[in-house]
Formats: C-alpha cells, sequence, structure tokens
C-alpha cells in the first residue's frame, strides 16, 4: 500500500509526540559544548588540538553515522534503530562527564554523534512510512525540534553550569532530557517488530544508485551548502560583530535573532515544500538574502547588525525546506530513507569544511573581507542547486 492509503500504525498524536522527543535530542548534545568549552578544556586538561577537534566532531559524525544508518534500518527496522541511537546516544552522553581522561571523553561524544546521525536521516523515512497523510505537520514536528534543540544546547547550558554544578551537572543533563525519549521509542520498536514484514518497512534498496537522481544530487548540493553556511555563522558571526567592535552580550543577542528566525522557517518551510509547486521564488530569495547579510557584514557590520542577522537567518530558510523535500519529493519510505541517507552524511561531511576553511583564512589574512566575499560567492552554486531542486520531481520516477 502507499503512504496516502496505509492505515496509521499509531495515533497522529503519537506520531506528533514521537517525532517531537526525538528530534528536540538530536542536537543538544553537539551544540551544548561551546559555551562551556573553557571549563571544559581545564576540567580535563585539554589541549588545543583536542579541543579543535571536539569542535569539528558534529558534522564528522553526522555524516559517518548517517551513512550507515540506512543499512541498519534494513536489519533491525526504522522504529529499532532510532531508538536504538536514542539509547546509545543517551547512555553515552552521561558517561563522558563522569571520566577525567581526555580520549575517553572524546571516544564517548563520538559515540552519542555517531548514534544521534541514526535519527537526523530515519526520521523523514519513518514519518513517509508510518505518517500515512500527517507528513506535513510531521516534519514541521521534525524540523522545529531540531531547531528548537540545537539552540536550547547553547542556550541552557552556560547558565546551568555557572548556577547548578558546573560544566559535567550542565553536560549530563542532556542525558536525561534524551531518556524522557526512550520509553516511547522502546515501545514503538517493539511494536513494529510485531507487525508483519512490509508493515516493518524492511528498506529494501531501490532500483538504481541515489546519484543517478540529478534531484537528489542537487539536494544533497543544497543541504550540504546551507549546513555549511550555518556551521560558520553559529561558530564564527559572533566573533565578526565582537571584532568590529561590538560587546560579547551584544553579539550573543545577535546569534540569538539568527537563531529565533531560524524556528520560524521551521515552522513554515514544511507546508511550503508540500503544497507549492513552484518553490523558484523561495530559492532566488534565500540565495539574494544570503548574499545581502554577508555584504553588510563586510561594509557596515556596525550600522544595523541586526539587519545582517536577520537576513542571515531568513537565508537559512533552505535547511528546513530541504529536509521537509526529502519527504516532499519521494513516494516509498524506503527512497525516502535512501535518499536521506545520501543527502545529509554527505552535505554534513561537506560542510564541515567550512568552519575550519574560515579559520584558515581568517587567520591568514588577518581579517574578514575574503571570509566574506568568498561566502557571498557561494550563493552562485547554493542558488542553482536549489533551482533544480525546486522542480516537482519525485526521485522514484528518476531512480526508475
Amino acid at each position: 500500500m502507499t503512504p496516502a492509503t496505509r492505515q496509521r500504525a499509531h495515533s497522529v498524536g503519537v506520531l506528533m509526540l514521537a517525532v517531537a522527543v526525538a528530534a528536540v535530542n538530536l542536537r543538544p548534545g553537539a551544540t551544548a559544548i561551546g559555551p562551556v568549552l573553557e571549563e571544559l578544556r581545564a576540567g580535563l586538561d585539554m589541549g588545543a588540538g583536542a579541543a579543535g577537534l571536539l569542535t569539528a566532531l558534529p558534522p564528522l559524525c553526522f555524516g559517518l553515522g548517517g551513512a550507515a544508518a540506512v543499512t541498519l534500518a534494513r536489519r533491525i527496522g526504522l522504529s529499532g534503530s532510532i531508538a536504538a541511537g536514542l539509547v546509545a546516544a543517551t547512555a553515552a552522553l552521561l558517561l563522558r562527564v563522569l571520566t577525567d581522561v581526555e580520549p575517553v571523553f572524546l571516544a564517548l561524544t563520538v559515540v552519542a554523534l555517531l548514534a544521534m546521525a541514526l535519527g537526523n536521516v530515519l526520521v523523514p523515512a519513518w514519518i513517509k512510512h508510518d505518517g500515512a497523510g500527517a507528513d506535513v505537520i510531521l516534519m514541521t514536528v521534525f524540523s522545529t525540534g531540531l531547531v528548537v534543540g540545537g539552540a536550547l544546547g547553547p542556550l541552557v547550558t552556560a547558565p546551568v553550569a555557572e548556577h547548578l554544578g558546573g560544566w559535567r551537572v550542565a553536560l549530563g543533563g542532556w542525558s536525561a532530557l534524551m531518556a524522557v525519549a526512550l520509553p516511547l521509542w522502546i515501545w514503538l520498536a517493539a511494536h513494529e517488530r510485531g507487525r508483519g514484514a512490509d508493515e516493518a518497512a524492511p528498506l529494501q534498496a531501490p532500483e538504481g544508485r541515489m546519484a543517478s537522481s540529478p534531484t537528489a544530487v542537487a539536494m544533497t548540493a543544497l543541504f550540504g551548502m546551507q549546513s555549511m553556511h550555518a556551521y560558520i555563522q553559529f561558530g564564527w558571526l559572533p566573533q565578526i560583530y565582537r571584532d568590529h567592535g561590538l560587546s560579547a552580550a551584544h553579539a550573543g543577542a545577535l546569534q540569538a535573532v539568527l537563531a529565533g528566525v531560524g524556528v520560524l522557517g521551521a515552522l513554515l518551510m514544511p507546508t511550503v515544500a508540500a503544497r507549492t509547486t513552484n518553490l523558484t521564488p523561495y530559492i532566488l530569495s534565500f540565495g539574494a538574502l544570503l548574499v545581502g547579510g554577508y555584504l553588510g557584514l563586510l561594509v557596515a557590520p556596525t550600522t544595523v547588525p541586526w539587519l545582517w542577522a536577520l537576513l542571515l537567518g531568513v537565508s537559512g530558510f533552505a535547511f528546513p525546506l530541504t529536509i521537509a523535500l526529502i519527504t516532499a519529493r519521494t513516494r516509498a519510505s524506503a527512497v525516502t530513507a535512501q535518499l536521506s541517507g545520501f543527502v545529509q552524511p554527505i552535505g554534513y561531511l561537506f560542510a564541515a569544511l567550512g568552519p575550519l576553511a574560515v579559520g584558515l583564512i581568517h587567520a591568514a589574512t588577518g581579517g574578514w573581507t575574503l571570509v566574506l566575499v568568498l561566502l557571498m560567492l557561494s550563493a552562485v552554486p547554493f542558488t542553482l542547486a536549489g533551482l533544480r531542486v525546486a522542480r516537482p520531481v519525485y526521485v522514484d520516477d528518476e531512480l526508475a
């Protein structure tokens, strides 16, 4: 049966709750390190090289872990794989704050991030398989949960560390939040195993290689480019503002503007992806806003600094749009899983290069001019990839 005609395995309320508790937990373990990095380094006697590796791990692990997600799902099912990832991540996030050994902390961080990568890739496929007509609202919950969870990490960690017991308590607390999701997802996995093979979504590989689909390739490029800009903005935008004379508090507030706008995009774009036949105006607007934000930082960074953060934030609507298109541009859940397992791993691995390249260029030039010019130029491939994805084409048809 198709997703449209198959009866839902669970009520919409259960589906929404499951997606929400999973999505909100797929980012804090990765984004919470930054605000307490100095205290963490002191506590573990961590060198600068290891600290640099720690900050680069999220996109690298999301890429590598996501690449293995579909293979695992074929063996133990969608719900089982997501549940296994949540269990492993919960344990790793807790155990890493109990060690005083730097390599052990890094290894457990890798385990947690690889486990979270399973949810990144498989939840959209689970929505396609079990949503049965509720795809749009479930993808809205998913993309919003990702953005909210990503913002909660840096927002909450520092105050908790300052007032409630230091960096170990602050980072370990995210394992407690993730543990809240375990009972529901373990129950869903058990329920899945009791269903027939077709209903449990064995995810047989579709005919044709995903790289043969122009839409899949363009979607990967768009996801990688947007993720690269997101990691650069979250990693370097406050420093750009501070280097032009703004205070740390002001720069942090501007970062919050960017993050807050992202929540709005996560709420809006899944509906846009599902109900709009021509996405070209949106893509062109995102490309123009990306250039406008970086141009403003280049020529007048402190004149209306909130405007540049706002422009970049709205251009970032491309991220929830691309996530939503993974389900909107596929029919079968197996193709959804395969597409998600193609787009996200490659995109995250590409995105990991962005912050590193920005750091190297800034160190070599001593300023931000060349960095901002190159970021503006990157809007060209960003827009071209988006225009290809904007076409109302199903990846299933291209593979066939």
